[in-house]
């Protein structure tokens, strides 16, 4: 019996650790041949000596499994390296058929406290990051598409957080970057569909080194499965990199725990019409001010609900 990914290869960003190596495991354990990329850096704020150990240990565990991978430890949100990245898929396996985005950093600061290069580095691991990797695939599948004049299979997996559904208050910077993913992911899946290629994205609820703070009162169950173990949101990304997900394009799901949840896109709450040919100060103050007296304090645009959490 073949395995759903068997013959296909794939590219995961941030899988020397955390969501990333259970995701470049789960790709593997379905037959992929994978590249595991991480820029190994020990901070999790992005700082540190670089280290190729993290990728190289996590492809060798999938060698010593049967598995085929290869480490690659540049970093993702340099444009030069991202497509060496994508290119050493090429060479090593003949051809890119997933991508799988990852890599990331924290550097969390209050919004009236927050430096320009806070800003800076976090959009660029992560949105710019995701943009980097998607251009050069994107550019394969394409180039392959024309050359036989026909689809070609490609699959994007893309990380966003619920920190930009729900909001973040210390983390301005990775709320935008998560949020900036999702118009990133929603206009490549318009973009790629014609050429056979999906793109979607997951906003995963795990604990790792960039959310042991956000979990820390969370407490780990004394038997089975941690329900904030990356392992609950790896086979959600397997099953969006198969065959089986080719009519799933351009969506976002919230995954964790043995929870999967498809956002719908916004949709219009309410809406009002002015009387004459536009809206005066005085006839929105007589529309909007009483639609939002009547919501409770503090609701945001977009909050969604917390599942299936206790906290110790």
């Amino acid at each position: 019996m073949s395995l759903p990914l068997e013959g296909l290869s794939a590219v995961v960003t941030g899988a020397g650790r955390g969501l990333g190596r259970a995701e470049a495991l789960e790709l593997a354990r379905l037959g992929a041949a994978v590249v595991v990329n991480d820029f190994g850096q020990p901070g999790r704020d992005g700082t540190g000596e670089a280290s190729a150990g993290p990728a190289e240990e996590v492809a060798a565990e999938i060698r010593a499994s049967g598995g085929r991978a290869v480490a690659h430890t540049g970093d993702v949100a340099d444009f030069q390296q991202a497509r060496h990245l994508v290119e050493l898929a090429v060479a090593e396996f003949g051809k890119l058929d997933v991508l799988v985005n990852n890599a990331g950093i924290l550097r969390d600061r209050m919004v009236f406290s927050m430096s320009e290069g806070e800003w800076d580095s976090v959009i660029r691991v992560h949105l710019k990051g995701h943009f980097n990797t998607t251009h050069f695939a994107a550019a394969h599948w394409r180039e392959r598409s024309k050359a036989t004049g026909a689809p070609v299979y490609g699959r994007i997996v893309n990380t966003s957080s619920e920190a930009f559904l729900a909001g973040s208050a210390g983390q301005p910077n990775y709320a935008a970057a998560k949020g900036g993913i999702v118009g990133l992911t929603t206009s490549t899946a318009l973009a790629l569909a014609k050429y056979g290629v999906t793109a979607n994205a997951i906003c995963p609820r795990a604990r790792t080194r960039m959310t042991e703070d956000v979990f820390a009162g969370f407490q780990e169950p004394d038997e089975g499965i941690d329900p904030l173990s990356p392992e609950h949101v790896a086979p959600l990304v397997g099953y969006l990199a198969s065959p089986a997900a080719s009519r799933v394009n351009g969506q976002l799901l919230v995954v964790h725990g043995g929870m999967v949840a498809i956002v719908d896109r916004p949709r219009v709450r309410a809406k009002f019409d002015s009387k004459q040919d536009t809206f005066t100060y005085d006839e929105l103050d007589a529309v909007l001010t009483p639609h939002y007296a009547e919501r409770p304090d503090g609701e945001t645009f977009g909050a969604v609900e917390v599942l299936g959490l206790k906290r110790t």
